[in-house]
């Protein structure tokens, strides 16, 4: 995650908490480029905000391996179009008001099958905030234009592409692939979908900066 003190870390706990506290479900949503540490940040919001709030991740509408080699699209796995967009802009209308008695359910990624998992994130009725995060949530192109309506707050993880790019080629090795070929697909496929987040900045409502600035 992006270098933060710990007053950085306190404020955005407690911009979070007010939305969870302010009446009804709300959505906040944490968007940014490949590398950024959006699932870092969220996953600790999540846990700071004991209990009032449930991290759905974009990237949960991965299409499946299979589905992208049948559409010629695996070498550009992460681009916009190898998501469901549309079904994960449904899911945030269902989840945008919670149904008394009724649990969402929805689908996570793993990392290291590389394939999205059906069903694997409960959303309770009960819980006040859902967290989403993922690369395209201030896209205005497609169906991902239908996110951002869905978004009490829509927060923007901004990391200086010098810290961000060596972390991402690491986390590639990590889950698998070989030093030469992550460094390949970072600059083939990684750094295109990031100048594509990049454009959606200026619509966030808050750009959380890795350099420890928050504005």
């Amino acid at each position: 995650m992006p270098r933060m003190d710990a007053a950085e870390i306190e404020g955005l706990v407690r911009r979070a908490r007010r939305l969870a506290e302010s009446g009804g479900r709300r959505v906040l949503g944490i968007a940014g480029p490949p590398g950024a540490g959006k699932s870092t940040l969220a996953a600790r919001l999540v846990a700071r905000l004991d209990g009032l709030a449930v991290l759905v991740p974009m990237d949960g509408f991965h299409l499946a391996q299979a589905e992208l080699e049948r559409l010629g699209r695996a070498g550009r796995k992460g681009a916009p179009d190898t998501f469901d967009a549309a079904g994960y802009v449904a899911l945030l209308g269902r989840l945008r008001t919670a149904e008394t008695g009724t649990t969402v359910y929805a689908p996570a990624f793993d990392r290291a099958l590389e394939e999205p998992v059906a069903g694997a994130v409960p959303v309770p009725p009960e819980v006040p905030l859902v967290i989403t995060e993922g690369n395209y949530l201030l896209h205005d192109e497609g169906p991902w234009a239908g996110v951002l309506p869905l978004l009490d707050e829509a927060w923007y993880l901004d990391l200086d592409d010098r810290r961000r790019v060596p972390r991402l080629v690491a986390r590639h090795v990590r889950f698998g692939k070989a030093p030469a070929e992550a460094e390949r697909w970072v600059e083939r496929s990684d750094e295109v979908n990031a100048r594509l987040v990049a454009r959606g900045k200026s619509r966030a409502h808050l750009v959380v900066r890795g350099t420890g600035e928050t504005p």
